[in-house]
């Protein structure tokens, strides 16, 4: 491991603990994730809590909650203490247009997520982040983990001439490349954006690498070949580095709630044909900064 790399990881596995008073924080790896314990999502969240529910998310980006029984209307309140709800894109043709829901059927050829990925990257402003209700899971010892990736590291691990090369970049991320195989709606009209490639947090104003394989198509201040081989070397970073990663073994009543402006997630089909069911809500927060 370079110099760089250690002093990268060092940065974020050395920071002093929050002395948290209301709830539990127990930390998944000492890079990212933490599983939350002493909050019933059933109920209203007091103030104190709730602001250490969100120092935790900015220090750990992928929350955890346990033995939740929560309705649709606890979901949609406890994401709206983040932020406005954002509606699912494309909308479902029936149903609460604030909710996804994401079944798998025991029949299923592949699953939507299976790959490593940010959610809506190529609308104008995406979102803030998403929280995933899980209830039903496939038979233990199945599979159905969902890995999370962290995108401050991934560029803090970069060699600082790589840093520099990326850094005043930007890339197009398309709508039309993530729906694939899928036809939308008629009257929907499939998003495409420009972001910067190397972003800032706009909370924390810590840089990210911001680019990911189901939307991100060009870089448009480089060739097409110069593109394609650059965007497949930072694509390969999050895929073959576990040290950004961590992994969220699901159980029935497991809600978790990830920062989808600097976390990538691979919600890994392995359990066919098993089935799976939950249900996601998403929240605006505006774009990333440049």
């Amino acid at each position: 491991m370079e110099s760089y790399e250690r002093a990268a990881i060092e940065a974020v596995t050395t920071r002093p603990a929050y002395p948290y008073r209301t709830v539990t924080v127990e930390r998944i790896t000492p890079v990212l994730g933490a599983e939350i314990s002493g909050v019933d999502l059933s109920q209203e969240i007091p103030a104190e809590q709730l602001d250490e529910i969100r120092t935790a998310f900015r220090d750990h980006h992928v929350l955890v909650f346990r033995d939740q029984t929560i309705t649709a209307e606890h979901h949609k309140r406890f994401a709206s203490a983040f932020g406005e709800l954002r509606p699912v894109s494309p909308p479902p043709p029936e149903g609460d247009p604030y909710i996804l829901e994401i079944r798998t059927t025991s029949a299923a050829a592949n699953v939507a997520g299976n790959g490593w990925h940010a959610d809506g990257t190529a609308d104008a402003e995406p979102s803030l982040g998403s929280m995933l209700y899980i209830t039903e899971i496939p038979e233990p010892g199945c599979g159905g983990d969902t890995l999370f990736a962290n995108m401050h590291l991934a560029y803090d691990m970069l060699s600082p001439a790589m840093r520099s090369l990326l850094d005043p970049l930007t890339a197009i991320h398309d709508g039309a490349q993530a729906l694939a195989g899928y036809t939308p709606p008629a009257d929907y009209v499939i998003p495409k954006s420009e972001h910067p490639l190397v972003a800032r947090h706009p909370e924390t104003d810590r840089k990210l690498l911001y680019v990911n394989k189901a939307y991100t198509s060009r870089i448009p201040q480089l060739s097409a070949d110069e593109s394609r081989a650059l965007l497949d070397v930072l694509f390969d970073i999050v895929a073959r580095r576990p040290v950004l990663h961590c992994r969220v073994r699901w159980t029935p009543g497991t809600l978790v709630f990830w920062d989808n402006r600097c976390v990538q997630h691979h919600a890994t089909y392995d359990y066919y044909p098993y089935a799976r069911y939950g249900q996601r809500v998403a929240i605006n927060g505006g774009p990333v900064k440049s």
